[in-house]
């Protein structure tokens, strides 16, 4: 037996993230801090490339180890499914779109800065209810997670805390709208042969 690379575009993005990390703390203190994270309304510079770089880079930065582990045990759970489903340059192009579209949104309305994954996270949730999904059809599965992970978040968003349940929102509706209008590669069902 051998160990395969059996989801390259998340363990690459796993073990970058992790990289990251470990460089930020052990040798670079300031990495994460000016290219892993977005700044929030007011701090954004348009002038600065360094931060529409960072538009995308935030979904690889992570505070600490606990923040990391907690996105990315989700992420590796539900990433290979994912990425056998719809092919791993169309998982990628589904995290840079919701990196893209939570780190614009956190710039116009937020004045704290965004870091980390859950974002993708909350869009590999929800698109994961979409793996069986047939035209015409709404699954089931997706109105309950709709209803467990977004209502959660939604009643979070009223406590205090330094969580951006925003971006798990967004995120979240990303992989809806993913779910939607971009079905998973149908794999063709092995026939089962009489003996």
């Amino acid at each position: 037996m051998k160990i395969k690379y059996n989801s390259p575009a998340v363990l690459t993005y796993a073990f970058l993230s992790a990289i990251v990390l470990l460089l930020t703390q052990l040798f670079f203190h300031s990495m994460t801090q000016l290219w892993f994270m977005v700044p929030g309304r007011g701090t954004f510079d348009p002038s600065r490339i360094r931060h529409w770089i960072n538009l995308f880079t935030h979904v690889i930065g992570h505070a600490n180890w606990s923040h990391l582990i907690s996105n990315f045990a989700f992420i590796l759970l539900i990433g290979p499914m994912l990425e056998t489903a719809y092919g791993s340059l169309s998982l990628l192009l589904m995290i840079a779109i919701t990196a893209l579209v939570t780190g614009v949104l956190n710039v116009f309305l937020f004045r704290t800065a965004l870091l980390g994954a859950s974002g993708v996270v909350f869009m590999m949730i929800l698109l994961s209810s979409f793996t069986n999904f047939t035209e015409g059809e709404i699954p089931l599965t997706f109105i309950l997670v709709l209803a467990l992970y977004l209502g959660r978040e939604l009643f979070n968003s009223f406590s205090e805390n330094n969580v951006s349940e925003f971006a798990h929102i967004a995120g979240g509706f990303c992989g809806s709208l993913f779910g939607f209008f971009r079905p998973a590669k149908r794999r063709r069902e092995p026939v089962l042969e009489e003996l």
